[in-house]
């Protein structure tokens, strides 16, 4: 008897929601040409597909930005610091404790 009330109940929830569901990106075609007010929601969709498909690429390339900057500031330094030391006639440098 409980699974038959529980059930009926989910039922008359999924059929009284129902209308509001516009979740199909397949249907933003037929609801942008019917209705002007969903021509916002199909700009809707499209920029938060665009913000889908770039955040990948924004994050790996940050990351690899971030990385290549990082290899170039420690090679700027072994550089810097290995000249001091092969110059003729420069003082040995101190080792730092």
């Amino acid at each position: 008897m409980r699974a038959r009330i529980l059930f009926t109940a989910c039922l008359l929830v999924a059929v009284c929601v129902a209308a509001e569901a516009f979740g199909c990106p397949n249907c933003k075609d037929g609801i942008a040409a019917n209705d002007p007010e969903g021509m916002g929601l199909a700009r809707g969709y499209f920029y938060s597909i665009l913000l889908m498909l770039a955040m990948p690429f924004t994050l790996v390339g940050s990351f690899g930005a971030y990385v290549w900057r990082e290899m170039r500031r420690q090679q700027r330094q072994e550089a810097g610091g290995g000249e001091a030391a092969s110059r003729p006639g420069a003082a040995p440098s101190a080792p730092q404790p």
